[in-house]
């Protein structure tokens, strides 16, 4: 018969002798895991529902304040079961059992930027970012400025490829020292918007070390950053848009050649037509009057 079909001895009585052994407790050789079971390190199956009995003992004893990754771990030292992550999970939500998820505490709460009269330096400086454009070498470069409310000058600035937390907290601390402040009891409430450099644990960390206030403005609220919103206008038009870039180094000299004339010898009306440094000069020796900058 097994000629006339064409099968041989061989395949034939592998086949008998596996259906002798029951379905649940035959070997699995490789491939997926038998849905609806897992396995033992001693290579016994074990069903789902055997397994979800085991859950329930385990919240109902000392496991009882364990999610579901740590109630697969006691599975698999307790049970020596071979079992997932995913599956655990997923035999917990079966059973309603999952923890709810943790709410992560802020360390650094969010300070929103408030109405403020500014009345002489180092009161608000405004953070903020430029992105410009390298046609040379088809790439963005990044200038990050501190600009001071009350004499409009550029208090420090950092410029390159890469703009991350590490470089926001590496120019406020220039700034600070570059005023004379850090460290005093004058330190300036510094405003920003809600860019990844300035939400960064390293930034708010730094902030805090220092004692300077951080805020942040609402989203979507641009006239609360307006001067330096202003001064990135100004740039744009008196210095971006009329250069361009082969390389970054060009980018470089020119952005900070504009920057040298705009902090010493730039005009600005609100400056009583002076720039910011020959303002500030005047400011020191009282020479001209001071006035309210309400933000």
């Amino acid at each position: 018969m097994l000629r006339i079909v064409g099968v041989s001895e061989a395949t034939y009585y592998n086949r008998r002798k596996s259906e002798q052994v029951p379905k649940q407790e035959r070997e699995n050789k490789g491939g997926r895991p038998r849905p609806g079971y897992c396995r033992t390190q001693e290579g016994k199956l074990i069903s789902d529902e055997e397994i979800k009995e085991w859950l329930l003992e385990l919240v109902a004893g000392e496991e009882a304040a364990y999610g579901y990754r740590k109630l697969t771990l006691s599975l698999r030292r307790q049970r020596n079961l071979v079992i997932s992550f995913k599956k655990g999970y997923r035999l917990c939500k079966e059973l309603d059992i999952l923890e709810a998820a943790k709410r992560l505490r802020v360390k650094h709460p969010r300070r929103i930027a408030r109405n403020r009269e500014i009345t002489a330096p180092n009161q608000l400086w405004e953070m903020d970012i430029k992105y410009g454009y390298i046609r040379g070498e088809d790439r963005f470069f990044f200038l990050m400025g501190i600009l001071d409310v009350y004499d409009r000058s550029l208090v420090d600035y950092h410029i390159g490829l890469s703009c991350e937390g590490k470089h926001a907290a590496q120019t406020l601390e220039r700034a600070l020292w570059r005023r004379r402040i850090f460290g005093s009891s004058n330190e300036p409430v510094i405003r920003t918007d809600n860019g990844p450099q300035f939400i960064s644990h390293i930034f708010e960390t730094a902030c805090e070390s220092w004692g300077v206030e951080h805020e942040r403005i609402p989203p979507k609220t641009p006239n609360k950053n307006a001067h330096i919103e202003s001064f990135h206008s100004n740039l744009e038009r008196e210095c971006l848009s009329k250069h361009e870039f082969g390389s970054y180094a060009e980018a470089y000299e020119v952005i900070v050649n504009y920057l040298d004339f705009y902090n010493k010898r730039r005009y600005h009306d609100s400056l009583y037509d002076l720039s910011p440094e020959e303002f500030q000069e005047k400011l020191s020796k009282g020479e001209i009057k001071r006035f309210v900058v309400k933000v």
